[in-house]
């Protein structure tokens, strides 16, 4: 499920002026042109989707899909150490995405008799403190390592 509420317009919004501030930065960019707008447009759709996602999996999904146009992006158009540079960056997006997988099924699987992963459910269950201090700990590493 999509949808756009209060608190996800402004990072919509901000995404896409982002982008096209990026994309009109990059026009000098011969080489590949058409793949590298291609590319560009496929991350700023992973990014609205992981801020219209309603479900917790979808965002997961959304998340890690928008990090493979920007691996690519790395590979093709990157610096001098390019390679380098995308090998551990994919290496350090991979070890927050373990953190922030097993911070979403511990939240969709602890807690009622059906397991969900619909944010409007879930922001009404209850958990254990030490379990939401470990599911925070959980998204805070993931988030920290894969927000840069």
């Amino acid at each position: 499920r999509l949808g756009i509420d209060g608190l996800s317009i402004g990072p919509i919004l901000f995404t896409g002026f982002i982008t096209t501030l990026a994309t009109l930065a990059a026009w000098p960019v011969t080489r590949d042109s058409r793949l590298f707008h291609f590319l560009m447009l496929a991350m700023y759709s992973g990014q609205i989707g992981s801020f219209s996602s309603r479900d917790l999996l979808l965002f997961f999904i959304m998340w890690e899909l928008e990090l493979i146009p920007v691996y690519l992006l790395l590979c093709m158009w990157g610096g001098k150490k390019r390679l380098y540079s995308a090998t551990k960056f994919i290496l350090y997006t991979a070890g927050g995405s373990v953190f922030l997988l097993m911070g979403v099924l511990g939240v969709a699987l602890y807690g009622s008799n059906e397991p969900t992963l619909n944010f409007e459910t879930l922001v009404n269950q209850s958990y254990p403190v030490v379990l939401e201090i470990t599911f925070y700990i959980g998204f805070f590493i993931a988030f920290a390592v894969k927000l840069p």
